[in-house]
């Protein structure tokens, strides 16, 4: 009887935790003219007009781009291939590694635990992965490998980890060769793996290493958001992937994002490429397999960069933020919680430039406004390892998305996207 009643008290604590209906109603994201959300189609031309000749120039094999404003999806066009050996094309139902885009879906899913008043944000993340007691700050290395460390002047708290001051670093991707090399030899797992561990046990190993610098000195990207990914796993009692799909993917209808996908949508996957001899080809496995989403163990669930997804699914997922938090009658975040996620939280720590890290983002201000090209003031954007780039600004209430999957290539067609986007509004 007793264990009864604590499994019925529980499951009633689940239904009151869950994302909540809003007096709110925003529509789902659907497709429409241009001109009814005030764009011009002939300027939106100007896309395919860079997108046609970046692909017959081979500056770029393939991409998706879409443009949504005031919550109408006005511009949604494939280009190029899918995978250029095997002649396929692409279309706008592909599937993408969105990598780093996966670091604002876990900020929104440890915002939401933290407006159920489950944490602080500047509580120490100690207080619930014990493992990060006692930071040590690195400080000499020695050539045999082996280095000394001295005290943190603090904890490293959960906004550290969110706003990527902790000091924590990112192993093969680190501009630091020293870090690559701890990592590598402590055996912490950075980005996509087909091997068999948990982001548990990543983590754990990861949590016993030092520090770039003191938490909140500096800015160094990192692995903090697979920290907060766990963290989310230890607060609500889910596994991430459970977590993600029943609170966050369900409610908003992204019936496309996944950490790993299910075979019968593996098919619509882009192939990463990569150039040589001026010829598109698969990337070759480095220190990743680039099929982690099909195939290996499928147990590990990266908080920083491990979603695949649609440009539809992401442009679905910016759009609540646009509604402050709110999507087809379903609420996910509070609007003050938006209002406060989309402000500076690292001063500037950047120095005076163009924009500041929120949480999850980073965040234009007046004064990348005012230098252009970028949107207005308050516009937040991030990208992904494989060569995806979003924005959206509040202001204009509009959405790009460009997704492309490339490895060791540039091109400019990030820039150029957003810039054409934003141009053509004609209201």
């Amino acid at each position: 009887m007793k264990n009864l009643f604590i499994l019925l008290f529980t499951i009633s604590s689940l239904g009151n935790y869950a994302q909540t209906k809003s007096i709110k109603n925003s529509p789902k994201l659907s497709e429409d003219t241009p001109s009814s959300v005030g764009m011009s189609n002939e300027r939106l031309a100007r896309i395919d007009n860079m997108l046609n000749k970046a692909v017959a120039d081979s500056e770029i094999p393939g991409a998706i781009a879409l443009v949504a404003r005031k919550g109408k999806i006005v511009y949604f066009k494939a280009f190029g291939m899918a995978d250029n050996t095997t002649s396929k094309t692409l279309k706008t139902d592909a599937i993408f590694r969105i990598a780093s885009q996966t670091k604002a879906i876990t900020t929104t899913a440890v915002m939401m635990l933290w407006e159920e008043g489950k944490f602080k944000l500047d509580d120490p993340i100690a207080k619930y992965i014990p493992e990060f007691k006692n930071a040590q700050v690195l400080d000499s290395v020695y050539p045999d490998g082996k280095y000394t460390t001295k005290a943190a002047k603090r904890e490293i708290t959960i906004r550290d980890l969110i706003t990527h001051t902790s000091g924590i670093g990112y192993g093969q991707i680190d501009s630091d060769p020293r870090f690559k090399k701890i990592y590598k030899d402590a055996g912490v797992t950075d980005l996509f793996t087909t091997d068999k561990i948990t982001i548990s046990e990543s983590v754990k190993k990861l949590a016993k290493l030092p520090l770039h610098h003191n938490p909140g000195e500096k800015f160094t990207y990192s692995e903090g958001l697979d920290v907060i990914g766990y963290f989310i796993e230890v607060i609500s009692g889910m596994p991430m992937d459970e977590f993600y799909r029943t609170r966050i993917f369900e409610p908003l209808e992204m019936t496309d994002t996944y950490f790993y996908l299910p075979e019968s949508k593996s098919n619509r996957l882009v192939t990463v490429q990569t150039k040589e001899n001026g010829k598109w080809i698969p990337f070759p496995n480095t220190f990743y397999d680039t099929n982690y989403p099909i195939k290996g163990t499928k147990s590990f669930f990266s908080g920083g960069a491990g979603l695949s997804s649609t440009a539809k699914d992401y442009a679905t997922f910016l759009q609540m933020f646009l509604n402050k938090g709110e999507l087809n009658g379903i609420r996910l975040l509070s609007r003050t919680t938006v209002q406060f996620m989309l402000a500076n939280q690292i001063g500037e720590t950047w120095g005076k430039t163009d924009a500041g890290h929120g949480l999850g983002f980073r965040v234009l201000n007046q004064m990348g406004e005012d230098l252009g090209g970028q949107g207005s003031a308050g516009t937040f954007n991030w990208g992904g390892y494989f060569n995806t780039q979003y924005f959206a600004d509040p202001k204009e209430e509009l959405i790009g998305i460009i997704l492309k999957q490339t490895q060791k290539t540039s091109d400019n067609t990030g820039w150029k996207f957003q810039l054409l986007a934003e141009q053509a509004i004609d209201d």
